[in-house]
């Protein structure tokens, strides 16, 4: 196994039970792990925050406790662990997803480590990995948006509303977006929607069949879930497809896929792990999202960088849904 000097031990976030942001506990003496085989350690200079850490850390979803949260970082790799490291380098720059980000250094499997361009910061690349990839994969394959689509973004103004605008603006596809307050409709606007609605659902519907001259929406991207799934039905044209990959409001409940058939709709709960298994997958999909963020000036639009010791209240930030664009954190 090939290394730097390390120190014995470093810092981060352990989750001591299911619970709200007050179960997130800053330590200042947790073990450094060591990589394995197929694996890199990377010394983390960003972690994201998604709201799926929420999920984890409510209990929602299962986690093990205590335990050390989030999916993405960047930073610099400092071991090796051998086998299959991918032409991985000590020294090298990378964004990855993987698991317990939230400290100072993150053991990691190879196959979802991307080495970082020239131009793109570790700043950069740790609020785009997980995100980005994640809209990226919805409008290549959940539906794929095509130029001149007519689509729908939920939460438009949210860390992945803002993905979805700025890559569907940049293949040619139309933005609907939804927001709950003008300044948020504001940035949505900013970043690529074509037109921004509240939440009304009977205002909405009436400016959507108005854009639309009657059709509908053609696909919805719907990371809020309960409160937005029924309407997005309503709204789907013939034939569209909607998109449910959050549960921002809580999670859909159970349907009668006998809703689908009127208009002979799709519906997909996408999930972006199954759609980088391998290491071509996520490679080419991360070569993609970053030659994209160059070609367009695609930006990652931070709400704040959070210090490390304050991930609790990143997380209340994040749940109070006043939060407009990317948390990181600064490890």
């Amino acid at each position: 196994m090939a290394s730097t000097h390390l120190p014995s031990v470093m810092h981060g976030i352990q989750v001591s039970k299911p619970g709200g942001p007050v179960v997130l506990v800053y330590k200042q003496d947790l073990p450094i792990p060591s990589p394995k085989e197929d694996q890199v350690l990377i010394k983390n200079d960003f972690a994201g925050i998604n709201y799926i850490d929420t999920y984890f850390r409510t209990g929602l979803y299962p986690f093990p406790t205590p335990g050390t949260l989030g999916l993405e970082g960047a930073g610099t790799i400092v071991s090796l662990g051998g086998g299959s490291t991918y032409d991985l380098a000590i020294g090298d720059r990378v964004a990855y997803l993987g698991t317990g980000t939230d400290a100072g250094y993150s053991a990691s499997g190879a196959q979802q480590v991307m080495k970082l361009p020239d131009g793109i910061s570790t700043e950069t690349g740790a609020g785009a990995i997980l995100q980005g990839l994640t809209a990226l994969t919805l409008i290549r394959e959940s539906y794929h948006a095509q130029k001149g689509d007519i689509v729908l973004v939920h939460a438009a103004a949210g860390g992945m509303g803002l993905w979805l605008c700025q890559l569907l603006r940049a293949v040619g596809a139309r933005v609907v977006g939804t927001a709950s307050t003008e300044a948020k409709r504001a940035l949505a606007r900013e970043n690529g929607a074509e037109w921004v609605f509240g939440y009304d659902p009977v205002e909405l519907e009436k400016r959507v069949l108005e854009i639309t001259d009657g059709k509908g929406i053609v696909g919805v991207y719907d990371g809020v879930g309960k409160d937005t799934f029924d309407l997005d039905i309503k709204l789907l044209a013939r034939k569209g497809t909607l998109v449910s990959f959050g549960n921002a409001s809580g999670p859909v409940p159970p349907i009668s896929l006998l809703v689908l058939s009127s208009k002979n709709l799709k519906v997909t709960r996408p999930r972006l792990y199954a759609s980088i298994a391998t290491r071509e997958e996520f490679e080419g999909y991360a070569s993609e999202l970053f030659a994209l963020m160059k070609e367009h000036n695609i930006k990652v639009q931070t709400h704040e960088i959070y210090p490390l010791r304050d991930t609790a209240r990143a997380h209340a930030d994040l749940e109070s849904r006043k939060t407009t664009g990317k948390l990181l954190l600064k490890i």
